[in-house]
């Protein structure tokens, strides 16, 4: 721990106070949380946290190593990208504002290249539309300035908790190639969608991962908690994005979004997908 916290940068008193300051007067008082063992096994989770505001930085920083998370910092792309080619990190924490550079693009460049999965910072938009955007790139769940840093943290272990299951899972057998459904083909190898006519389709992540949750259990009704579970999305904040993702695939699989035939809505369960489908 003292060899991590030599790692931080020497910041005016000044700047820090000031910050904590706004978050106290913002009703975000933290406190340690008691549970430092409870993030998903023994393991201890690799953090890295790319902002470029330094008093945010310390205040993470120092919560997270009080509570047994390993956390490197990052001001910008280039640090971000050279630590996630130096060690294995378990969940990247991004602010959506990097001074000159713009947040969403470094989610998208990051994405390209990587699953890690990753929790966005954005700031106090009415539209949310930071938010939404984030999602359909690849985002994995979300906190709003003024955070809770308790809730951050455990936001982190949340995903850690997912990650410990998925590695205990036994090995599956080798997956199929994809699946055909009214004359359209989904490639699970190139991530393809093909329209009845031969053309593709463009997808989203978030709609290719809402497409393949639906053609595993075709014919059959899906909770939004079994969609959001399906899609890796946090079910306590992002509820709407599902019905956002729903509509988007409607448009590109229906032929009247409004009257849709193959995605339809089973009132007080979720959405049912409603053609046949052959696995190949």
């Amino acid at each position: 721990m003292t060899e991590m916290r030599r790692a931080m940068p020497r910041l005016a008193p000044g700047a820090i106070a000031v910050s904590r300051r706004l978050w106290l007067e913002a009703g975000m008082a933290n406190s340690p949380s008691t549970d430092a063992q409870q993030s998903g096994g023994d393991r201890q989770a690799t953090v890295l946290v790319v902002d470029d505001d330094p008093a945010l930085q310390t205040m993470i920083f120092d919560y997270f190593v009080d509570n047994n998370i390993q956390t490197l910092l990052a001001s910008g792309r280039d640090e971000m990208l050279r630590q996630l080619s130096a060690q294995e990190v378990d969940v990247v924490i991004l602010d959506l504002r990097l001074g000159l550079a713009d947040g969403l693009d470094v989610l998208r460049e990051l994405r390209s290249s990587s699953d890690v999965p990753v929790i966005i910072i954005t700031g106090h938009r009415p539209d949310e539309i930071d938010r939404v955007v984030g999602l359909e790139l690849g985002a994995d769940d979300y906190v709003t300035k003024p955070f809770n840093l308790r809730e951050l943290l455990a936001r982190v272990r949340a995903i850690m908790r997912r990650l410990e299951r998925t590695r205990a899972l036994p090995a599956r057998e080798p997956e199929r190639s994809g699946y055909r459904f009214s004359g359209w083909r989904l490639s699970l190898r190139t991530r393809k969608l093909t329209d009845p006519s031969g053309a593709d389709v463009g997808l989203t992540k978030g709609e290719y991962a809402l497409l393949v949750a639906f053609l595993n259990a075709p014919q059959r009704p899906l909770s939004r908690e079994h969609l959001l579970q399906a899609t890796r999305v946090h079910e306590d904040v992002f509820d709407r994005s599902i019905d956002v993702q729903i509509l988007r695939l409607r448009r590109k699989l229906e032929h009247d979004p409004s009257a849709p035939e193959i995605i339809q809505t089973e009132r007080g369960v979720g959405y049912v997908f409603a053609r046949q489908v052959e696995p190949y």
